[in-house]
């Protein structure tokens, strides 16, 4: 289903990238595992607003968990491989694969990662855009 154009008013210059954002978004809303949290970080004075993203990964090592940040999507991928080796009497705990995806804003900055009994945290900072004011010459054709 095709969402008709929310921001084609004329007055909003270049925002189609916001557009394709939104598609890519509503597509990927009915992902549901791993569950996740996003929380906002307490703010101190010398260091820009940060976000924390976690997620859980309960039974997944380090190894088995990937992450990359392309453009701005940050991805997050699980792979779990069935040990064929052991026999088990019930399988309650199914060997699983994911893939997350969260799309950034442009400016946010990816700070680290860590694993941490069974919770993967994804630490993201959105620092202070600039204030820029430039004025622009008119020129005159005569």
């Amino acid at each position: 289903m095709t969402r008709p154009p929310s921001l084609s008013h004329p007055f909003l210059l270049g925002f189609d990238d916001i557009e394709r954002a939104l598609d890519r978004v509503a597509k990927g809303a009915g992902e549901g595992y791993p569950p996740y949290n996003i929380e906002r970080m307490p703010r101190t004075d010398n260091e820009p607003d940060k976000l924390r993203i976690t997620l859980a990964v309960a039974g997944f090592s380090r190894e088995q968990l990937e992450i990359t940040l392309e453009e701005n999507q940050l991805t997050i991928r699980g792979r779990q491989i069935d040990d064929k080796t052991r026999q088990f009497l019930h399988r309650g705990i199914a060997a699983r694969q994911f893939q997350r995806s969260f799309l950034l804003a442009d400016g946010m900055q990816v700070l680290g990662a860590d694993l941490s009994n069974g919770l993967l945290a994804i630490d993201l900072a959105r620092p202070e855009p600039e204030r820029l004011v430039r004025r622009i010459d008119i020129m005159s054709r005569d």
